[in-house]
């Protein structure tokens, strides 16, 4: 006889099997923060299914307050590596965030990718940033921080300001567990004020992770201070007006005749807007749920939880 999985039950699976996308064991607290679910849900709750559920137990395990799935147990000595290459990297890309504080018209700094998950690649992995910044300047302060990215990779360092868009333009298109989980892991680094107003622009978020109304970790904000406030008000004065206004559009022009090609690939993922620069030009959310979805179907689960397999 074919048993289904409680919501909380295929909730907890979910969730696992997302992760196992990344080779990322989660946590007890990180399983219930992002816990794939639409209605509230106590930790507790959870706890009892990851120890008491007779259908789940076969396939997941907590070691060390890892959770694990299918016997991975070979993940949680990837993650203790990557949890120390992250710890290498956290300060780093606080110092660098605050640099992106400073550019002219930035009004949010927010730390996303792989390190905001405590998931880098290695001691050299990327910096990723999402930036906000003032309408009609999308363009302009997007220049300023490839300056930054020069200047850094000169360091050695790999800053990545993935995803530049306007205050105007912070409800997100392509609503799928992906870009929920994308806007759900960001660490605000600076503009924390735009950071709740971009989470409140996006509601929708928590019909998928409805527990991951705020950012898990939380880092001291990197507000401009002293003579770089300073230099930053003088530089948006002196290009507030039709100068700036000129150098942004002549920015956008150029880079769209520069990536035309890209933007014409099938699986591109890039908006190069006057309102959103996003430079993805492989869609990585595709591949990321596709992978997802194959775990799925191995259990017989969909957004509906069907029936777990072999019951």
């Amino acid at each position: 006889m074919t048993t289904r999985l409680n919501p909380i039950e295929a909730a907890v699976l979910k969730t696992v099997l997302y992760a196992d996308v990344f080779n990322f064991p989660l946590t007890t607290r990180e399983l219930y923060h992002y816990l794939i679910i639409d209605q509230p849900v106590s930790f507790e709750q959870v706890h009892a299914v990851l120890t008491e559920s007779p259908r789940l137990t076969p396939l997941l395990q907590v070691i060390d307050d890892y959770v694990i799935y299918n016997n991975r147990q070979e993940l949680i000595r990837l993650r203790c590596e990557r949890e120390r290459a992250s710890s290498a990297l956290w300060d780093q890309a606080v110092r660098y965030g605050a640099w992106l504080a400073r550019l002219p018209f930035v009004r949010m700094v927010a730390l996303t990718g792989a390190l905001a998950m405590r998931n880098a690649d290695g001691d050299h992995d990327d910096l990723d940033y999402v930036l906000v910044t003032v309408p009609g300047r999308v363009w302009l302060a997007r220049g300023f921080a490839v300056l930054l990215v020069k200047l850094a990779k000169r360091r050695g360092v790999v800053i990545c300001p993935n995803y530049v868009l306007a205050t105007t333009a912070l409800a997100q298109t392509g609503h799928t567990l992906y870009v929920a989980h994308e806007i759900a892991q960001m660490i605000p680094l600076y503009g924390t004020a735009i950071y709740a107003q971009m989470r409140a622009a996006n509601p929708w978020v928590q019909t998928y992770l409805y527990n991951a109304d705020r950012a898990f970790y939380t880092l001291p904000e990197q507000q401009p201070r002293g003579i770089w406030r300073a230099l930053k008000r003088v530089l948006e004065h002196l290009l507030s007006g039709q100068l700036g206004k000129w150098l942004n559009e002549w920015e956008h022009k150029r880079k769209l005749r520069r990536f035309e090609s890209e933007l014409r690939q099938a699986d591109s993922a890039a908006r190069l807007d006057s309102d959103q620069v996003k430079g993805h030009f492989r869609d990585h959310g595709r591949w990321v749920m596709q992978h997802y979805h194959e775990r799925l179907c191995l259990h017989y689960l969909d957004d509906e939880s069907l029936p777990l397999a072999g019951d």
